[in-house]
């Protein structure tokens, strides 16, 4: 359940901005945004050309992640993975294809658009071993230690309450469990007056944290083992390039265990 915390700015009117952003992204994912999306942001990610090239577009073109989350550790055959925040579905689909039939993905999501395309994406591809869920990342719809492994890509930096998430997270992996993850870094600090903005939050600014604060929240949350990956230029050449570079911002793949 969700809990009241201090918070930078009103988790409900964050949601409601990011819902309209993502909209967009899902609906219109050939328009002007301050990310990269689709296929070339695959690419530039790191992603293995084998997970996408065969994707049908409509898999791919509303991607908008920060790095590659499967990049510090691979997913098993078997394995029961949450991705929260699935987006469009593509993280979901490539961990769907490798745990194979015998695992489980179930995608968290909270904007209709998203879940609606995602949804049918993974029935036309029959990937039954894929469940798409609605719900947000205070509050999973996954039962206590259900998961294996728990993943998301540029999503916890748009989330008010991020110690809520990474509570949420650790709950629904089992001892032993890990969640990997990609997210923005910023470099310099964001003014006080600057994360009270909901517009910076939804340009992937003013939700990052420092890698430090980042460890510190999972450290908080209980994670150990806490593992960070190299430096991704999420930004350079996109229209959003100038404000990532004023907080020198860049993505990160993270890994880190619940303890058995």
């Amino acid at each position: 359940m969700t809990t009241t915390r201090d918070v930078p700015v009103d988790p409900e009117a964050l949601r409601a901005s990011v819902r309209e952003k993502y909209r967009e992204v899902a609906t219109h994912p050939d328009g002007a945004f301050h990310f990269y999306t689709g296929r070339p942001l695959a690419a530039r990610l790191g992603y293995p050309p084998s997970l996408v090239d065969g994707l049908p577009d409509r898999a791919v073109e509303s991607f908008a992640g920060v790095a590659n989350p499967f990049s510090l550790r691979p997913l098993g055959r078997g394995d029961r993975v949450v991705e929260v925040g699935s987006g469009g579905g593509f993280d979901a689909i490539v961990a769907g294809r490798l745990v194979g039939p015998d695992g489980r993905v179930v995608g968290v999501d909270m904007t209709p658009e998203m879940l609606a395309k995602s949804r049918e994406t993974v029935r036309l591809l029959g990937l039954d071993q894929v469940e798409i869920r609605e719900g947000i990342a205070e509050d999973l719809p996954v039962d206590d230690g259900w998961a294996d492994v728990v993943t998301s890509n540029g999503v916890l930096n748009l989330v008010a309450d991020k110690a809520g998430a990474f509570a949420q997270i650790f709950r629904v992996l089992r001892p032993g469990g890990r969640v990997q993850f990609a997210d923005i870094a910023v470099g310099r600090p964001v003014p006080a007056e600057a994360v009270g903005d909901v517009d910076l939050w939804t340009d992937c600014i003013a939700g990052g944290l420092s890698v430090d604060g980042w460890r510190q929240v999972l450290g908080d949350a209980g994670f150990v083992e806490i593992e960070v990956g190299p430096a991704v230029d999420t930004f350079g050449g996109a229209p959003g390039e100038p404000n990532a570079r004023r907080f020198d911002v860049v993505g990160h793949p993270f890994l880190a265990s619940k303890p058995q």
